[in-house]
């Protein structure tokens, strides 16, 4: 039941933070903007990244704190739906350049991070 409770909190928090930061990034704007998910979703990744190969790997945290940092923060700060909806969005806009921008973006960006942080560590 603790881990449960670890990931609930954890996500929580990780929700809110990736809506403050969403608003604060879009908040001038009125029509889609995937500027606020990909930033999210990026800085969560740059996040992970360093909790697993920064910090996990050279002394081992309490599966608690993993789950509420990993899997709680991380996986709450990032969204993979709003990242499909509003690439939805913008092929229904009739924007498929904008739409494959992101896709492209997105996942490549986010692995390219993931490979140089795990290259650093």
């Amino acid at each position: 039941m603790n881990h449960i409770l670890f990931v609930f909190v954890g996500g929580g928090i990780g929700s809110v933070l990736r809506y403050l930061l969403s608003k604060y990034i879009t908040s001038n704007f009125t029509h889609i903007n995937v500027l606020g998910t990909l930033s999210a979703n990026l800085l969560a990744t740059i996040i992970l990244a360093f909790l697993i190969y920064f910090v996990h790997e050279k002394n081992p945290i309490e599966m608690g704190w993993k789950l509420f940092l990993v899997t709680g923060i991380c996986g709450g700060f990032s969204t993979f739906s709003t990242f499909s909806y509003e690439t939805y969005e913008l092929f229904k806009l009739n924007m498929p350049l904008y739409a494959l921008l992101n896709i492209f973006i997105s996942i490549g960006l986010g692995v390219f991070i993931m490979f140089i942080l795990s290259r650093l560590s």
